[in-house]
């Protein structure tokens, strides 16, 4: 009885405590990197550490030339050794990620064999990891084609090669791996956890989604789509707000009206935030808009409206704890940049889920939409340049996004406010702290005080932008 509930208690902290290995299955050219990709940059950018292993890379290191797709065949001895070597090597990596933190591994492969995935399961089972099989299958010569073209041929395994014999070469890649493909099965697979991905999301097979990743891995991956389209951002014309530099233009209005008008856009979808000063902007567009509660500015809390230098001579500790860490720092009764992401988090699904939009929104919202598309981490993400009267202009390809930056040619402020200087070790700061007390301040206040409680007040307002 006591060895049945052991069982239980370890099965039910497994169930809420183990990393995640997110398995990959499909024939080559099914989009699997682009669904690992895709993935990895989602669920790092809600907060859950995650990276992605992609065995083909392995493979390119060890085999710094690349033959002929002679290398897959399956009698091919040689070639199969050094494929299961690199498998272990990326298991092994895979192993030492989520012992040390990570909280999900994609292992980006094809696995097409029962037997292969039997072997994952095993190597998951001994480190007390859980398993989430995501499959590609597509049957469109289209799209095999259109992937083949776009994503492999850029390939290293390709350099220097007529496109044509590529395209021969790889076709008959993917030939060496069908025989012996070994879909999931709904009755054989009945106790895994999968989603299978059917002709690029034609439709979809879910089974056994076990916790509340799995749920939001199955949740992301039925939104996205590999559609051609544009995604724009830009943030309100110029308020008196940002004039007078407060937290919190006509011209640009019309301005960005002419220019949504030369790129000849179909479909164009328009979002503001429920603001004033977004809704004024997308009303000289002359076209139907949709407000969005969550697309609001993140909400400072007491220091509302407030200038930067209000806040350093008030709250003055509040002013350095952002500045140590801005992602994470909440405001008094408001927000955090993390909260603002995961507020964000329907927005950019139905992103995804769209073709072209254009959201005109405010500086912190824009900062958390384009980390999610450039994959910038959270320390990168506060300090993201996002000026007013600019259109950033989101183009998504292969494995990641097209950023062009068009500047209307409307003067504006700038708002952007640099990443304050850490300063020294703790150690170093307390003498330092001492000399700058008998040099009364100075240039060496500089190194020591831009994000400490105790700097001086010049040195927390060293990288405020000028304003009235």
């Amino acid at each position: 009885m006591n060895i049945i509930n052991a069982k239980s208690t370890k099965l039910t902290l497994c169930m809420t405590n183990c990393p995640t290995l997110i398995v990959t299955v499909g024939l080559p050219a099914r989009g699997k990197t682009y669904i690992s990709k895709k993935l990895t940059r989602y669920l790092n950018w809600i907060g859950v550490p995650t990276r992605e292993f992609n065995v083909g890379q392995y493979r390119r290191e060890l085999v710094k030339i690349y033959k002929s797709f002679e290398f897959f065949r399956p009698d091919n001895e040689e070639g199969l050794r050094i494929r299961r070597q690199c498998a272990s090597a990326a298991l092994n990596d895979v192993r030492q990620y989520l012992t040390s933190g990570g909280q999900v591994a994609v292992f980006d492969a094809t696995n097409t064999t029962r037997e292969r995935r039997d072997t994952i399961l095993q190597f998951a089972d001994q480190n007390g990891f859980k398993v989430f099989f995501v499959e590609s299958v597509c049957e469109d010569p289209d799209v095999i084609q259109a992937n083949i073209v776009q994503v492999k041929l850029g390939s290293p395994d390709y350099t220097n090669c007529n496109s044509d014999e590529a395209v021969e070469d790889f076709m008959k890649r993917i030939k060496c791996y069908e025989n012996s493909y070994e879909t999931l099965d709904e009755v054989l697979d009945r106790d895994l956890s999968y989603i299978k991905i059917i002709d690029v999301g034609q439709r979809y097979l879910v089974n056994r989604v076990l916790d509340h990743i799995q749920s939001r891995i199955v949740y992301y991956l039925m939104n996205i789509h590999i559609t051609p389209r544009s995604i724009y951002l830009c943030r309100h014309g110029e308020s008196e707000l940002n004039v007078k530099g407060r937290i919190g233009g006509t011209l640009f209005a019309k301005k960005l009206n002419q220019f949504i008008q030369t790129q000849h856009i179909s479909d164009l979808k328009i979002w503001t935030s429920q603001m004033k000063r977004t809704i004024q902007t997308a009303e000289a567009l002359h076209v139907p808009y949709e407000q969005w509660k969550v697309l609001n500015e993140i909400d400072a809390g007491v220091c509302e409206e407030l200038m930067y230098e209000e806040i350093q001579e008030n709250y003055p500790l509040e002013f350095a704890l952002r500045d140590q860490d801005k992602y994470r720092y909440r405001y008094p009764k408001g927000e955090s940049y993390e909260d603002l992401v995961q507020r964000l988090e329907p927005v950019i699904m139905e992103l995804e889920r769209q073709e072209n939009v254009l959201v005109v929104c405010h500086q912190a919202v824009m900062r958390c939409l384009l980390a999610y598309f450039l994959d910038k981490t959270a320390e990168e993400l506060p300090y993201l340049k996002c000026p007013l009267h600019t259109v950033l202009k989101l183009t998504p390809v292969a494995y990641g996004c097209k950023v062009e930056s068009i500047r209307l040619n409307v003067e504006a402020v700038d708002t952007h406010r640099e990443k304050p200087k850490v300063g020294q070790t703790p150690q170093e700061t307390s003498v330092l702290k001492c000399l700058v007390k008998l040099f009364k301040g100075g240039l060496l206040s500089l190194f020591i005080y831009n994000v400490d409680v105790w700097r001086l007040s010049e040195d927390a307002l060293l990288t405020v932008p000028a304003h009235q």
